[in-house]
């Protein structure tokens, strides 16, 4: 009696791949886990906190409607709402209600919310040229810009994509 073939499953990453790949996960969790710690020592402010005070800042009225805001950041929809209402109670942001849609609401930056991402701008922008761009020449820096869109980041310019332009000075 014969037996089955044993089935087979995807092709298992090569050197180069797993180099690659493994590359890329422990880059990104060391420049986040960096970032945030120097945002946090310098301003008391996670990461986290603030991509979403960046992402309300860029948006028009610095604004936004928290359905928005849940698209354009890694968060699930309650670890969103957890934080934003973090940044309330700090007087960061308010909400306020959506007068063309009874459910809907809009995270609003505060002045004391302005201030503080005024504040940590500079300290961010240090770190991401510091640990990730100074690394690069600018010629690389357009190359890895490329790849980002070829995964899905975006079309050039288009809002997400590394190339718009409110990402400039994130």
């Amino acid at each position: 009696m014969a037996s089955a073939p044993a089935a087979t499953g995807p092709a298992p990453l090569d050197e180069q791949e797993l180099h690659a790949w493994r590359g890329l996960l422990r880059t990104y969790a060391k420049l986040t886990k960096a970032l945030d710690a120097e945002l946090e020592a310098a301003h008391d402010l996670p990461l986290s906190s603030y991509e979403v005070l960046m992402y309300i800042a860029d948006s028009e009225g610095q604004r936004m409607r928290m359905h928005d805001l849940a698209s354009s950041i890694l968060l699930s929809r309650s670890g969103l709402t957890r934080l934003v209402d973090r940044l309330e109670r700090d007087g960061l942001l308010a909400r306020r209600s959506c007068s063309s849609d009874a459910r809907g609401a809009f995270a609003c930056l505060t002045p004391k919310g302005r201030a503080k991402l005024d504040a940590a701008r500079a300290t961010h922008l240090a770190g991401v040229r510091a640990m990730f761009l100074d690394h690069f020449t600018p010629q690389e820096q357009e190359l890895l810009g490329g790849f980002w869109e070829r995964l899905g980041a975006g079309e050039p310019g288009a809002p997400g994509s590394c190339c718009s332009r409110r990402e400039q000075n994130r």
